[in-house]
């Protein structure tokens, strides 16, 4: 095991070992959130701006976040999004694009409205406020509500029309959104705390508090310290199994042998060879 060829295999494991104990240290390190949000500090109602920015994804701290924004409903945008539970009760949420007021360059983010139980108050809902938008165009309102993320975008079933929205999710309502030439939206979206007129009021309670310990990251940090122990146990199988090769391949051809030395053996039965008679002269 002190041949150069194994201690130079050792410290190839201390390298490795040192990188993998490395890894373990820093996913301990975010396993544990060390500065968590105080009780209650999502029903803090805080400016938009100031939680999350257009095209980012929303923190998990924020998840559930009440916040304020102003800005105005763009005509023709108010769209219905199916498959919604209000108290328990399957319905439909009316959405609307909200354009941000004072904003460098034209910012959006996708606002329910509230929350329908047939799809035909939630169609009706939609056409009043998208004449409603229309006849008071640019007319900025104030909206507070949650924050919440983005639930990815879902094929409709089968059969269904598909333009058809499943998920409260922002890039599926971006599709189809008019007057989208260079804006930036936001991946979030928010729930509005009041409903609009002949819609119910979305039930969207304060968010669970969260367990400041993450233990899938515990449990990844574990395994790394299990890899850096593999590579030194990997060493010395290596190591070990040709020191055993090694007395094995002795055993079978002790040193010291001489090939050579039957030869001059005396024959069994213990006589000498005979003396070679001499000439006479």
């Amino acid at each position: 095991m002190l041949r150069p060829q194994w201690i130079a295999l050792l410290v190839l494991c201390l390298v490795i070992a040192g990188i993998f104990a490395w890894l373990g240290q820093w996913q301990l390190s975010r396993a544990i959130d060390t500065d968590p949000p105080p009780p209650g500090a999502t029903e803090q109602v805080q400016p938009l701006d100031e939680i999350n920015q257009p095209g980012e994804y929303l923190p998990e701290p924020f998840v559930g976040q009440r916040v304020e924004t102003r800005g105005s409903w763009v005509p023709g945008d108010f769209l219905v999004v199916s498959s919604r539970f209000n108290g328990g009760v399957e319905g439909y949420w009316v959405t609307g694009q909200l354009r941000l007021a004072d904003t460098a360059v034209p910012t959006s983010i996708a606002v329910a409205v509230g929350w329908a139980p047939d799809a035909a108050i939630a169609q009706q809902a939609v056409v009043a406020l998208n004449d409603a938008a229309a006849a008071s165009e640019g007319e900025v309102v104030d909206i507070t509500g949650r924050l919440i993320s983005d639930e990815g975008p879902a094929l409709p079933d089968s059969g269904e029309d598909p333009q058809t929205i499943t998920r409260m999710s922002p890039p599926a309502l971006l599709a189809q959104w008019s007057d989208t030439d260079g804006l930036a939206v936001y991946r979030s979206f928010i729930v509005d705390d009041l409903a609009a007129p002949g819609l119910v009021e979305i039930d969207s309670p304060a968010p669970e508090a969260s367990s400041p310990v993450n233990w899938l990251n515990i449990f990844y940090a574990l395994e790394w310290a299990i890899f850096a122990g593999f590579a030194f146990y990997l060493w010395y199988r290596l190591a070990r199994d040709q020191w055993e090769k090694e007395l094995e391949d002795l055993e079978d051809d002790p040193e010291g042998a001489d090939p050579e030395g039957d030869a001059s053996v005396a024959p069994s039965g213990g006589s000498e060879p005979p003396a070679p008679a001499s000439r006479r002269h």
